[in-house]
């Protein structure tokens, strides 16, 4: 963009003949109220101050890696402030309409605004985004719908900012609002979306200086590592805004992102474990059932993001569940529609995780986890095998549904008998006694379908629809309906033919050849030419005896 900015003044430089001097030297020249006879000229301010604002973002990018360009992030905003107060004088003059005026005095207001917010001066900041955020809603009540979309759009923009302020005031409710804001945001992604994202990570990291540990399954662990820091005291919240989500979308998006931030939270962890490792090894020659406190907290780590998962590929088979569920009553011809395998699939990923929680380091010998998640394992495993049983009644394997059925009670009742003491910890999950109603109701529809079946009429061979797998070459007089006929493999003659017995060239052996005397052919034979010198001689000048 701000290349694009350059070139934009170059072509306005050149096209009003406006030109800073020449090749060999620089003139500078100042835009006055005199010379606007064309708006072009305040395009000209407008464009320096873009171009120094978007080199200002393309600085503050480059200043996480490299914190001293932040200084340059500083001068760039202060120029742009400064091009943005000559095009406000300018605006005041009689040739500019109203209009105009206040989106100069809003964009005036809004590049001090991220001025004071860069120096950290919330006040300062949080007065100018409040002008700048009033003038763009007078704007947009003043026009047309389509023109108002336009500064409502910047409202928003604002908005986070104006509580991120307020924040560091001393509003304790701001980042409430600030995590509302991005539920409302829905699944949009763009500058907004970051904004929100960047303001609530910067709230949490001076939230989480306070932080110094944390406690799971009875044993305290000490945090600190900032980004752990700033993960575990956003859980919560994040937790809090996927239950209050209002669609899928939205939700997936959350899910996604607690899932990322428990990643690096998770690698900035193992980066720790690394130089720990030889130190833990020889601390813990004498205890070795016990792990450190740094392996603790990412085996905690790693169950928050195991458990994640599993939240979301159950909050997934839930939605398809009812898909299914609708597309059975509505029967409707269309997009490709879910099916029980898409359920299985996401089951057996679940298992899966379930898995790997019980060979996180540290809770090998926690008997009341183990206990938990083997009673989680079972649950999901009556699911799976419930799916599966459904795909065998779409294809009417009757035998292989029922006993998959029979399996699934008999999951479902070992976690009832099971359950106990844990049955806080199987709240969150699917009941299992809407599954055994569900089943038994399912068993008594397959037991009628499968008699329905083995006394239907159309199903049983009849000499008008027997195929016996001859080709339509060899049953021209027999009336057969096969649709196989017009298919794309249709059996119209056997190809490659089969062979077939053939007489082959008789064969001629002479037995007398060794028996016959065969007459004398000397007398008719030529005698053999003499040969030597003198019949050589006499070929030569012709002479015949």
């Amino acid at each position: 963009f701000r290349g694009y900015c350059s070139r934009r003044l170059r072509r306005l430089r050149k096209t009003l003949n406006f030109k800073m001097g020449n090749r060999h030297k620089f003139t500078g020249k100042k835009v006055t109220e005199e010379i606007l006879s064309d708006n072009r000229y305040l395009l000209l301010i407008l464009m320096d101050a873009e171009r120094a604002w978007s080199y200002a973002m393309q600085l503050k990018q480059e200043a996480n890696t490299e914190p001293r360009k932040r200084f340059h992030l500083l001068s760039r905003l202060r120029k742009a402030v400064k091009h943005a107060e000559e095009l406000e004088r300018l605006c005041e003059s009689n040739r500019v309409d109203a209009k105009t005026k206040l989106e100069a005095q809003a964009y005036m207001a809004y590049l001090t605004g991220m001025l004071r917010f860069e120096h950290q001066e919330w006040k300062a900041a949080m007065e100018a985004f409040n002008k700048c955020k009033t003038i763009y809603e007078k704007l947009a009540n003043a026009f047309t719908e389509e023109q108002a979309v336009l500064y409502n759009q910047r409202v928003e923009e604002i908005s986070p900012n104006i509580r991120y302020c307020a924040y560091n005031i001393g509003d304790q409710s701001a980042m409430n609002e600030l995590m509302q804001m991005r539920l409302r945001s829905g699944g949009t992604e763009g500058l907004l979306a970051e904004k929100l994202e960047a303001l609530i990570t910067q709230t949490r990291a001076k939230q989480a200086a306070t932080m110094s540990e944390v406690e799971w399954r009875g044993r305290t662990v000490p945090v600190k590592i900032d980004k752990v820091r700033i993960f575990l005291l956003g859980l919560a919240d994040n937790e809090a805004a996927i239950a209050q989500a209002e669609n899928e979308e939205t939700k997936e998006r959350l899910f996604e992102s607690l899932l990322s931030e428990c990643r690096d939270a998770i690698q900035a962890v193992r980066e720790e474990l690394k130089p720990d490792q030889k130190q833990r090894e020889h601390s813990l020659e004498n205890d070795p059932g016990k792990v450190s406190n740094i392996q603790y907290l990412h085996s905690y780590l790693t169950y928050i993001k195991l458990s994640t998962a599993i939240k979301r590929n159950e909050s997934m088979a839930k939605s398809l569940q009812k898909a299914l569920l609708q597309q059975q009553r509505s029967d409707e011809d269309g997009k490709r529609s879910p099916r029980p395998q898409d359920l299985i699939r996401l089951y057996d990923i679940i298992l899966q995780n379930l898995v790997e929680l019980t060979q996180l380091p540290g809770l090998e010998e926690d008997k009341n986890f183990q206990k938990e998640i083997g009673l989680k394992t079972l649950v999901y495993k009556a699911y799976r095998c419930f799916f599966i049983a459904q795909s065998y009644v779409l294809v009417k394997k009757w035998s292989e549904a029922l006993v998959l059925y029979e399996r699934v009670l008999k999951y479902a009742r070992e976690v009832q008998s099971g359950a106990g003491a844990h049955r806080n910890s199987l709240k969150e999950l699917p009941d299992v006694q809407d599954l055994i109603t569900q089943v038994n109701a399912e068993k008594y529809s397959l037991q009628a379908a499968a008699i329905l079946d083995a006394n239907d009429p159309h199903e049983t061979e009849s000499p008008s629809q027997v195929k016996d797998g001859k080709p339509l070459s060899e049953r021209f007089e027999t009336f057969c309906l096969d649709p196989s006929l017009v298919s794309k493999q249709v059996s119209l003659v056997h190809f490659p033919p089969g062979f077939q017995p053939i007489p082959c060239k008789p064969l001629f052996f002479d037995l007398a050849l060794n028996h016959v005397a065969f007459p004398p052919l000397e007398d008719k034979v030529e005698q053999k030419a003499k040969s030597g010198l003198t019949g050589y001689i006499k070929g030569i000048f012709g002479f015949k005896s």
